[in-house]
């Protein structure tokens, strides 16, 4: 049975979670953060699938919100991402049973992006992190410039994106109303411009790819080989970084994997790549140290 909580607010907003506990004492938690191109989604979108294969193999899960472009900009997304850590650790802990110091953060896509930045992080870090066709690098051309994949569909007009954008703070964004932001702003180029005001210099510091270092948690990355939206070299790129860098990490790559690729959850290869991923959390959150 989930518990759904305010972890932040104030005037303008308040942000919800959803707290699922495992069934032992004291288990490790797993902070999952929805995709959407930092445009759409929620905390209930986290499969039902997933869910129950975390709890059953010991984890708790802690399913969170966070506020959305365009109508907030990156700096301030990636502070909710902080701000969720920060409450698990200090106020979810007199609200539910699980071990603060085993924290993991997983998320796919945009959620994946914002799992890896968790990495970099001065104060409160996890210490493992799990991207599925996430990205570490938002300055290149594949962010920057028209997508061929989008470009073949249909062109979504420039007033009907501008027109589904909010005067008002958004947590949580229904696809049907969110995704043609989305589309029309990967169809021209101008993704980046949504959801940064900052100069592509200044966004570097927005790139786990460039904020690498040795403190960097032990990374588990799974991405597809035709990713339509997120090219497979992203999670290509950022292994090789964080071998560099002396990060213990792995790539697992999905053969003919497409984006979402976890959500044929019958697929052998999705299973064999799930259970992949609880090895990697027990690892690095049931071990003694």
């Amino acid at each position: 049975m989930k518990t759904t909580v305010v972890y932040k607010k104030n005037e303008q907003f308040e942000i919800k979670a959803d707290f699922y506990p495992a069934s032992i004492q004291f288990a490790p938690v797993i902070i999952y953060i929805h995709g959407g191109g930092l445009f759409w989604g929620s905390r209930e979108d986290m499969k039902v699938d997933q869910v129950e294969f975390y709890l059953q193999a010991g984890f708790n899960v802690f399913s969170i919100d966070y506020r959305l472009a365009p109508e907030t900009k990156i700096p301030e997304i990636v502070t909710d991402i902080s701000d969720a850590l920060a409450w698990l650790k200090q106020e979810g802990t007199q609200q539910f049973d699980f071990n603060p110091e085993k924290v993991a953060v997983i998320g796919g896509s945009a959620g994946g992006y914002l799992a890896l930045l968790s990495g970099t992080f001065d104060i409160i870090k996890p210490q493992a992190i799990v991207s599925f066709y996430g990205y570490g690098d938002i300055t290149g051309e594949w962010a920057l410039k028209p997508s061929p994949h989008y470009r073949k569909m249909t062109a979504v007009p420039k007033e009907l994106a501008d027109m589904l954008v909010s005067n008002e703070v958004i947590t949580v964004g229904p696809i049907q109303k969110r995704y043609a932001i989305y589309l029309y702003a990967r169809q021209n180029g101008n993704w980046i411009e949504k959801i940064s005001d900052m100069d592509i210099k200044e966004l570097q510091s927005f790139c786990p790819l460039y904020s690498v270092n040795a403190d960097y948690p032990p990374t588990l990355l799974l991405h597809g080989t035709i990713d339509e939206d997120v090219p497979y070299e992203q999670s290509v790129f950022m292994s090789e970084a964080l071998t560099k860098a002396g990060v213990e990490n792995h790539l697992i790559t999905i053969p003919n994997g497409k984006h979402v690729f976890d959500e044929d959850w019958q697929s052998a290869s999705v299973q064999n790549a799930f259970d992949d991923v609880i090895q990697f959390l027990k690892k690095h959150l049931q071990k003694d140290n």
